[in-house]
């Protein structure tokens, strides 16, 4: 059984680094906050300015808010544990620990590839992968690596079988191997193929078959 690498030292598992989307995030959230303001200045020429400040918090803070929250939700490994952090907590997921470990795919114009985790205390759902018709995005190697060695730490049979799984995807990553050769790809024409969409979960042979 392989040893984890994560000791003391922080992965980052999100799939689209949040620095990529921040830009986009930050003009959401400040147009939301100009339209609040602009629509609490017209409504206070009809309105008491109270109820026209209101009328602007209620526009500009769920946009604003939701934004806010995008900008910190960060999901990483370290010390064999998961850290995700959302708006306002973050939750620890035990790795060694682990109760449930599934894959799961969402099709659709974007299909997605999600490793659904649970310690019985805490949940993580981790995006391995987004495909579209002759490409995609995948998690990086070193992600895969570190992410399969905690995996192997678990006494759990499923989460040794999704280590597995993603050796091979990192092993075909690595090479550059073409999609139908990895296994993330692979398994979103299993459940296309079987006619299992939008949504579905594979069972553990079908994850054990994903390898070669």
């Amino acid at each position: 059984m392989p040893a984890d690498g994560s000791a003391g030292e922080r992965v980052e598992l999100d799939l689209v680094p949040v620095e990529l989307i921040a830009p986009r995030l930050k003009k959401v959230a400040i147009g939301a906050v100009v339209v609040g303001v602009i629509i609490a200045a017209i409504a206070s020429v009809f309105l008491p300015v109270a109820v026209a400040v209101v009328l602007g918090v209620v526009v500009a803070v769920p946009t604003a808010g939701s934004a806010w929250i995008g900008l910190r939700r960060r999901t990483w490994l370290s010390d064999n544990k998961i850290h995700v952090r959302g708006g306002f907590r973050t939750t620890h997921l035990s790795v060694a620990g682990l109760v449930s470990a599934e894959v799961q795919i969402r099709t659709a114009r974007i299909d997605q590839i999600s490793l659904r985790l649970y310690d019985g205390s805490a949940k993580a759902t981790i995006a391995l992968a987004l495909y579209t018709k002759g490409g995609g995005r995948e998690l990086p190697i070193l992600s895969l690596r570190k992410l399969a060695d905690a995996l192997w730490t678990s006494e759990l049979v499923p989460a040794a079988a999704v280590a597995s799984v993603l050796v091979d995807q990192l092993k075909a990553e690595a090479r550059d191997a073409g999609l139908d050769e990895r296994p993330l790809y692979r398994a979103v024409q299993l459940v296309r193929e079987a006619g299992r969409t939008p949504l579905a979960t594979l069972t553990d042979r079908e994850v054990a078959g994903l390898t070669s």
